[in-house]
């Protein structure tokens, strides 16, 4: 388990990281989020003591980062996967890093196996692609066979396979009880992994919650309705209490109601939907919602002469000028 408490980083007069208490547990994928500049890779440089808190303090089960005698039997991470010594070769990468840690040199050949580059393990980690060097990084963190894992952006230069690789990797990791903490910028892929969430602006402390509690308190549920017989469904509607908006094509949108309710009313009034369906928000629109006052850098459309765009006002998420 990972324990935060209170921790704080400064730099100057900037808090980038403001009394940050949590703990990710084992048994789950936690997912941590935040608008770039929020915090996240500070908070998480500080969990391996890359950094030093201005105040709090973080325990890997139990112990400072600093107090454990071979860090990598406890605890993995990737954070970059370019901090890797180019002139050597992906197996001797890995080598170095066992022979640090008390480690077997048979480990090295088999995360190497497992993250799909044993006939690449000769080759100098200079001249992989993005998603060679993604999975090496992958593999030096699984090296100590750890109980805790950190993955910083994990699915980066990922194809299709190894995204679904991974993912289904870090599942699998947390049945077996270990425990993992994942920042991505990819909502839709971390909709799919991740059962709880962490979620941080401006350094600080935003939501400590479950993926679906999440999603539920911060965004909107409603059910869409489609009939050849809309006026007299909206009568029908009105006439139960319900409040349906007109959304085009025909639809009809209703907060606070279930399918079931609905189609039962339909089914008595003798109308005909060509549409009843539960419309959930995703995760992206949840986020945008619980941190649209915690986004420090804006991006603003621009036409081709450079003058801002008519609908570029407000909050933009996304920006890549400057990272977490």
């Amino acid at each position: 388990m990972i324990e935060l408490e209170g921790l704080t980083k400064r730099f100057g007069t900037k808090t980038a990281v403001d009394h940050l208490s949590f703990q990710v547990r084992p048994g789950v994928v936690t997912g941590f989020l935040g608008p770039n500049g929020a915090g996240k890779s500070t908070t998480m440089r500080m969990m391996l003591d890359l950094d030093n808190p201005t105040s709090g303090t973080v325990r890997i089960d139990g112990k400072h980062y600093r107090e454990l005698q071979e860090p990598l039997k406890y605890i993995g991470a990737l954070l970059d996967a370019k901090a890797m010594h180019g002139g050597r070769s992906a197996y001797n990468n890995l080598l170095c890093l066992a022979q640090s840690n008390r480690i077997p040199s048979s480990r090295v050949g088999e995360v190497l196996d497992l993250v799909g580059l044993t006939q690449v393990a000769k080759k100098k980690s200079k001249g992989f692609s993005l998603g060679m060097g993604q999975r090496l990084g992958i593999a030096s963190a699984l090296l100590g066979d750890p109980e805790i894992l950190m993955f910083d952006e994990p699915v980066n230069g990922l194809d299709p396979e190894g995204i679904h690789w991974i993912r289904n990797l870090m599942k699998a990791l947390a049945a077996e009880g270990r425990t993992i903490f994942v920042s991505s910028h990819l909502m839709s892929e971390m909709a799919l992994t991740a059962d709880h969430l962490i979620v941080i602006g401006q350094g600080k402390l935003l939501a400590d919650t479950s993926m679906a509690d999440f999603i539920h308190q911060n965004s909107r549920s409603y059910v869409r309705l489609r009939s050849p017989q809309q006026e007299q469904l909206r009568d029908v509607l009105r006439a139960n209490g319900f409040t349906a908006v007109e959304a085009g094509g025909g639809t009809l949108e209703v907060d606070g109601a279930t399918t079931e309710k609905l189609g039962e009313l339909a089914a008595e009034n003798r109308l005909v939907l060509h549409e009843l369906s539960a419309q959930r928000a995703s995760l992206e629109e949840a986020f945008m919602q619980m941190t649209a006052g915690a986004v420090e850098y804006h991006a603003h459309g621009t036409d081709v002469h450079g003058a801002a765009a008519p609908d570029a006002a407000g909050p933009r998420w996304g920006d890549t000028t400057k990272g977490a």
